[in-house]
């Protein structure tokens, strides 16, 4: 085993991309119990690790007291005290690389994120299975000497509801499913009129709970939830804490290619993903999960996809390319993983 036993770890954001570490980080102090991880990430994000042995999460506040070049040396010089012996960068980008530097800790690796073979993804050069991020965070902890065996029992324990969870939710049996609707961009975002058909459907079988954020989101998941019996609105009820506890507890996730599928696949819930100018051969499929659980936009009439890596360029037309996707073929993936 290598000599450094304490490790920094940098992945700042974002939520989808600080999740996907959760089970890179339970394999690697499974299988190296001696040694110490320390995780530079935001604040609303601490609750991932909290049942992580050896693990523990420094608080980055980047618009605030580290923000900018003197902000994360601030961050350096509070860093050093902590006796890191080596750095794992799983984000690479500007302000990490500031970071190490100031750090001027050995050795230090940093993620290869692909961009060239993304970029060829994206243009149409290629059109393969590209490495996961999964993969890609593991090899980082490989150059630094720790080789991982990744699998499904890297997964985060289920919580354990409260009362006030249930008095919301309800005790009956039904199993639950998780909706979140919503993405950054409208090129991942399920037309909403299509996903009402899609819980108007679900909601005759299965308790519906809707994830969303405050506002605008919320007032639309409460107009869906008020026309169906068993749909439940769940947007800004809860703390985002408390809110992870009920995912933990899903039977099945409906996602977009968004955070929300992260969030539940490192609980080990089944996750159903949609696809609309993104694609997974990018990457970003929930840990443990392939194409057998991907509900995508039909390539040949919108032969472009992947339009870009994360959704935000919609080439003319491409508005369309989710409404390529049933509700029926949704419905289909549901009653194929929930027999």
């Amino acid at each position: 085993m290598p000599s450094h036993q304490h490790i920094l770890v940098i992945r700042l954001s974002a939520m989808g991309d600080v999740a996907m570490t959760v089970p890179v980080l339970q394999a690697l102090v499974q299988q190296y119990p001696k040694v110490k991880i320390t995780i530079v990430t935001k604040p609303q994000f601490k609750p991932f690790f909290k049942t992580i042995t050896n693990v523990s999460v420094y608080e980055v506040d980047t618009r605030g007291t580290h923000k900018g070049i003197f902000g994360l040396w601030k961050l350096s010089r509070s860093l050093k005290k902590l006796q890191i012996d080596a750095v794992a960068d799983l984000h690479n980008v500007l302000r990490s690389n500031f970071l190490k530097l100031f750090l001027s800790i050995t050795p230090t690796v940093q993620i290869d994120k692909g961009r060239q073979a993304k970029k060829d993804l994206v243009n149409g050069r290629v059109f393969e299975q590209l490495k996961t991020t999964h993969e890609r965070y593991v090899e980082v902890f490989e150059q630094l000497g720790f080789p991982l065996e990744l699998n499904a029992s890297h997964t985060l324990p289920k919580a354990t509801l409260s009362s006030e969870h249930l008095d919301v939710i309800g005790r009956d049996s039904k199993p639950w499913i998780g909706i979140a609707p919503f993405a950054a961009f409208d090129g991942k975002t399920y037309p909403i009129d299509l996903m009402t058909e899609v819980i108007k459907e679900l909601s005759k079988t299965y308790k519906i709970l809707l994830f969303g954020a405050k506002g605008n989101e919320s007032e639309t998941l409460q107009e869906i939830a008020d026309e169906f019996d068993n749909v439940i609105n769940l947007a800004g009820v809860f703390s985002f804490e408390n809110e992870l506890d009920i995912i933990a507890n899903l039977d099945l996730m409906i996602s977009m290619d968004s955070g929300n599928a992260h969030l539940a696949a490192m609980y080990g819930v089944q996750v159903i993903t949609i696809w609309g100018v993104t694609h997974p051969f990018a990457g970003f499929m929930p840990f443990n999960h392939d194409t057998d659980s991907a509900v995508m936009a039909d390539k040949s009439q919108f032969p472009k996809i992947p339009t870009s890596i994360y959704g935000n360029k919609l080439p003319e037309g491409y508005n369309l390319a989710m409404r390529s996707i049933t509700p029926k073929a949704i419905i289909s993936k549901v009653s194929h993983f929930l027999k």
